[in-house]
């Protein structure tokens, strides 16, 4: 039975939070159970509604409370649960489908149109002290799974989704377009699933650095240039020959997406995670030309979350390196700030039953170093190429989107200049201007020069970096 506080952390309105003791809810069906949370972590959804108010056609037009990631402890079962007991601790799967409709008799009950998400209007979120929650939908955490971990189930079976989305197999190679939360983890599931070259993309060396400890064997820093020689330079570096046999997008950035068709090899699959303006300039041409399969990935369906809590509990996949920090559940607020200003990879919120949590946040994580290493480290980056993007899922990456606000700044001039690009059509001037450009590529410059001939089709497109998150 529940004993202590239903405190939750509400939204009123844009910028408007504040703590609300709410009754505690009661099992709607004797099949569900009540459980007491004990961590919820911070998605780029929970901040955008935050600070906007809304997500596309969904908006908050009365209080709510945020979150969506978390993991507790059972306190109540109904009298119809057989799978789970008092005591038992759980990660919470927040989206609830109708059961009846084409979409979840199929199997995909991720599509189901009457999904009752928790955090996304009209449905309240997890940042609370109890949870009710079909029994079904509350997976059993095996004894070396800690609630931590369990917290960071919910992101994982995103990633998990993608990559079974993609069929990616035993001795592929992969690139992942993004080195936010959600496409950390794409990377991860992938080398979990057998690829032996995966690839993370990124605009930020930092968190390159933290990708090639965490799943991938290759990073590569985007530069400021063609998605088309951008895709070149990925290939040639991680030797994949005619092009990668899977390609994902995590970031939702047109560049980004652009680089990802003309990277994928003939016959590759391509899979879409990241969500970012609704209508982008795309290579439809390339993409039949190759005869590439594309698909899409929205959030997790069967399965999903029980192979994810598998592969935390065999080892395969180390969450806990994703955290950043614990703060209690008084400093909620504090901690949507850090996530907002991208000083966080992923920060946890205790519930508000846990007692003596004291913070953990470290005041310059990983993040925040990363930053202020770049500027050395760029040349670097140059000859050792490492990632470009960021993540989309409307996910997580909108916070630390926002902060690199000084990298498009940055891009955009570049952009221009690049954009003038006669050194495609006139070699001769081509030297000279590239040298400056790139002091650290020597390996560049060739590539430049090999460029020149097919100058014409790439003179067109100039790499920006933005949209989306993760």
């Amino acid at each position: 039975m529940a004993t202590g506080s239903n405190l939750s952390f509400v939204l009123n309105k844009p910028n408007d939070v504040e703590f609300k003791d709410k009754p505690v809810p009661k099992l709607k069906s004797q099949r569900e159970v009540l459980v007491a949370v004990n961590y919820t972590g911070i998605c780029g959804s929970d901040v955008h509604y935050w600070v906007h108010g809304s997500i596309g056609p969904f908006v908050v037009k009365d209080p709510m409370v945020l979150g969506h990631e978390s993991a507790g402890t059972v306190v109540e079962v109904g009298s119809e649960v057989k799978t789970l007991k008092v005591g038992d601790r759980v990660a919470l799967e927040p989206g609830y489908p109708c059961r009846h409709c084409i979409q979840c008799l199929s199997g995909h009950y991720n599509l189901c149109p009457e999904m009752a998400l928790a955090a996304t209007p009209p449905y309240d979120g997890t940042l609370t002290g109890y949870w009710n929650a079909p029994a079904d939908f509350c997976y059993k955490l095996p004894e070396n799974v800690s609630l931590q971990e369990g917290a960071l189930i919910e992101p994982l079976a995103v990633g998990v989704h993608v990559v079974r989305q993609a069929h990616v197999s035993p001795g592929q190679s992969v690139v992942v377009m993004g080195a936010g939360p959600v496409g950390l983890l794409c990377a991860a599931v992938a080398r979990a699933f057998g690829a032996t070259k995966v690839v993370q993309v990124d605009i930020i060396q930092s968190k390159l650095d933290f990708a090639l400890g965490f799943g991938a064997t290759h990073a590569y820093l985007s530069q400021r240039v063609s998605p088309e020689e951008n895709a070149r330079n990925i290939i040639a570096m991680a030797d994949l020959g005619a092009g990668a046999d899977v390609v994902i997008d995590a970031s939702g950035a047109e560049p980004s997406i652009q680089a990802c068709v003309h990277t994928v090899r003939v016959g590759g699959s391509y899979v879409q995670a990241g969500m970012g303006k609704d209508n982008i300039t795309f290579p439809i041409a390339a993409l039949c030309i190759k005869e590439v399969t594309a698909r899409g990935s929205f959030r997790y369906g069967s399965g999903d979350y029980k192979l994810a809590i598998e592969l935390v509990a065999a080892g395969k996949i180390d969450v806990k390196k994703l955290v950043d920090g614990v703060v209690p559940f008084s400093e909620a607020e504090v901690a949507f700030k850090k996530v907002k200003e991208g000083k966080v990879i992923k920060i946890l919120i205790a519930g508000p039953n846990e007692k003596d949590v004291v913070s953990t946040f470290e005041e310059q994580p990983k993040a925040e170093e990363a930053k202020v290493e770049e500027k050395a480290e760029e040349p670097k980056a140059a000859v050792t190429p490492i990632a470009q993007a960021q993540v989309g899922e409307v996910k997580a990456e909108e916070p630390k989107e926002e902060v690199k606000a000084e990298e498009p700044a940055a891009e955009a001039p570049k952009e221009e200049v690049k954009a003038e690009e006669p050194k495609m059509e006139a070699p001769a001037a081509e030297a000279p201007k590239e040298e400056p450009k790139a002091d650290p590529p020597v390996a560049e410059a060739p590539k430049e020069e090999v460029k020149a001939e097919e100058a014409k089709p790439e003179e067109k497109s100039t790499y920006g970096h933005g949209g989306g998150c993760c």
